[in-house]
């Protein structure tokens, strides 16, 4: 598959070759649902666990006798209604981290980057540098380029500086390394923007 390299002049500078494995693929849903939701549910946080009435270390023994007291008939110290007693219906500790083959996760990520070449929303950039790095600059030639409303941009090993410093005010503009791409932020996006580096990282990625 080639696509066209473009950049922030306006122009296009050539044609990339991209491998069919990686950016060919017939987009399935089922994987990318299985994908995405595994990597929502990794992302959980639970709550710290507390200690109900059966996990307080106190006596059992009971308090006093049954009738006659003048007290309540209490069992025991654990109680809630005392200090130092167990929670009632405390928090749990849940597990939120579902396990997902290693198959299953670089094929999602292959039909991922798929799914937006065969949209038409996949673009290659020569060079991510933007003059003094100032936001204006950039906002000036996204516009001129009529990328959708959101966009996520992949670079290389590190995403170039310029970019990144110019990029962060931009609500609609992410960035990532390559070594962060992500079926969720890829599906997500309306336009994918990867450079050559990003695109030799991804393929060396699946092909190493």
């Amino acid at each position: 598959m080639k696509v066209k390299v473009s950049s922030f002049a306006g122009t296009d500078a050539a044609e990339i070759e991209l491998n069919d494995e990686v950016f060919g693929l017939d987009p399935r849903a089922d994987i990318l649902h299985r994908v995405v939701t595994w990597q929502l549910e990794k992302r959980r946080g639970t709550a710290r666990g507390t200690r109900e009435r059966a996990d307080v270390a106190r006596s059992g023994k009971k308090l006093g006798r049954q009738k006659g007291g003048g007290v309540a008939r209490h069992g025991d110290r654990r109680a809630p209604v005392f200090i130092g007693g167990g929670k009632a219906h405390g928090a749990r500790v849940r597990d939120f981290n579902p396990g997902l083959n290693k198959k299953i996760r670089a094929l999602g990520l292959k039909m991922a980057l798929s799914s937006h070449a065969a949209a038409g929303t996949l673009v290659v950039m020569d060079s991510l540098a933007v003059e003094n790095a100032k936001t204006k600059t950039l906002k000036a030639d996204w516009a001129k380029l009529g990328f959708g409303k959101t966009a996520l941009v992949i670079d290389g090993d590190m995403v170039e500086t310029s970019f990144a410093l110019a990029a962060g005010n931009l609500s609609q503009v992410n960035v990532l390394p390559a070594a962060g791409a992500n079926v969720y932020d890829i599906l997500k996006h309306d336009t994918l923007v990867l450079t050559r580096a990003a695109v030799e990282k991804l393929e060396a990625r699946f092909n190493g």
